[in-house]
């Protein structure tokens, strides 16, 4: 199992490689000021989809990283 300290690495370096510098650190402060739960919004993303809606959604998010 992987510590905690190599998850957040990990989760800033797919971050930079994503956002950039500027918002990562936007993105880091919006989580540490907001009420946000990480957990139940991952539970709820899904709700009431398909396996098949959910493989669509994945597919077209992928083509579209392709592009960009």
């Amino acid at each position: 199992m992987r510590t905690d300290s190599i998850v957040r690495v990990d989760a800033i370096n797919v971050l930079l490689a994503n956002l950039g510098e500027v918002d990562t650190e936007r993105f880091i402060s919006m989580i540490k000021r907001d009420t946000f739960d990480y957990t139940e919004w991952r539970r709820d993303l899904f709700k009431g989809k398909s396996i098949e809606e959910i493989h669509a959604m994945a597919t077209d998010h992928e083509k579209n990283q392709r592009r960009a």
